[in-house]
């Protein structure tokens, strides 16, 4: 027999029917304003690049490229749930939430490896081995949003659900690993270069810069991974928008931190370094313990 069900809870105040669950009832609201967050950080990015265009490199523009892909996701993903808690289907917007986001995971893991290696700003080839790991990263993120659709179109009732499910969290694993290998390349190069070239102050900061976004991107990729889902896991179901705004949260700030950390500056030629500062810079990288994966 065919059978037909639908599951919704009815507003007292208006008798409307709401087909979002009571913990999600908040997440058109809450994605939007996400959305219109996204949108001032554009703004702001584009003031930016148009006050520092001597200093713009392509990096620039496809961090660009990343908060309008960002934004937009959320804006489809907003629309998305609003339709669905109104009449209970999506009205198409849920393919439009599936492209945004198809295209936002690969050109942020992309953005995440081309800043590890310090591709356009302090080198405008990448290497081979550079290569190879963009190479690995884009097919398994093609992989890991096929089965995110794959899980949120069906079900545990569904024949493979555990197997796409398991096949998700196994690619995001390895993209996450993946993507930090480029960033300890560059710190080991910085500090060869240190060695060799004489410029200890400058290639101090230019290591610290590395450090600190190495530090933040496991500090970024184990609070969405591990935390995000921990708060799911604990969480009464009243209360599912809380993992929502703690992860969307995590990632605004990481997004911050990548644009202000990498932001076009405009170096002065002339501009120099005194010998004092010069020796303190080399006797720092030489105290330095190796720093390792």
């Amino acid at each position: 027999m065919d059978i037909s069900s639908a599951m919704y809870n009815v507003d007292p105040a208006t008798g409307e029917r709401a087909y979002l669950s009571v913990g999600a009832a908040a997440l058109p609201t809450i994605y939007f304003i996400f959305c219109i967050a996204y949108a001032g950080l554009v703004a702001a990015w584009v003031s930016i690049l148009l006050r520092k265009r001597a200093a713009v490199f392509r990096i620039h523009y496809f961090m660009l490229a990343v908060l309008v892909l960002k934004g937009f996701n959320l804006l489809a993903e907003a629309e998305d749930k609003s339709y669905i808690e109104r009449t209970g289907t999506a009205h198409g917007w849920d393919v439009l939430f599936y492209i945004f986001s198809f295209f936002k995971g690969i050109s942020l893991f992309t953005l995440i490896v081309l800043i590890g290696t310090g591709w356009s700003f302090l080198k405008p080839y990448l290497a081979d081995r550079e290569k190879k790991v963009l190479m690995v990263v884009i097919p398994l993120q093609v992989v890991a949003n096929i089965a995110q659709v794959v899980i949120d179109e069906s079900g545990p009732y569904a024949r493979d659900w555990v197997t796409w499910r398991q096949i998700f969290l196994l690619v995001d694993v390895v993209c996450c690993c993946a993507v930090l290998f480029p960033i300890v390349w560059s710190i080991k190069n910085l500090r060869e270069a240190a060695r060799s070239d004489g410029k200890a102050a400058v290639n101090l900061m230019k290591l610290t810069l590395f450090r600190q976004y190495y530090v933040v991107v496991i500090c970024y990729i184990y609070f969405t991974r591990v935390v995000v889902y921990a708060l799911v896991t604990i969480t009464s179901y009243r209360y599912l928008w809380t993992s929502v705004v703690a992860g969307e949260i995590a990632t605004l700030a990481f997004y911050v931190f990548t644009g202000y950390r990498f932001r076009p500056e405009v170096h002065n030629p002339y501009f120099a370094i005194d010998d004092e500062e010069e020796e303190a810079a080399a006797e720092a990288l030489k105290l330095d313990d190796e720093f390792e994966l």
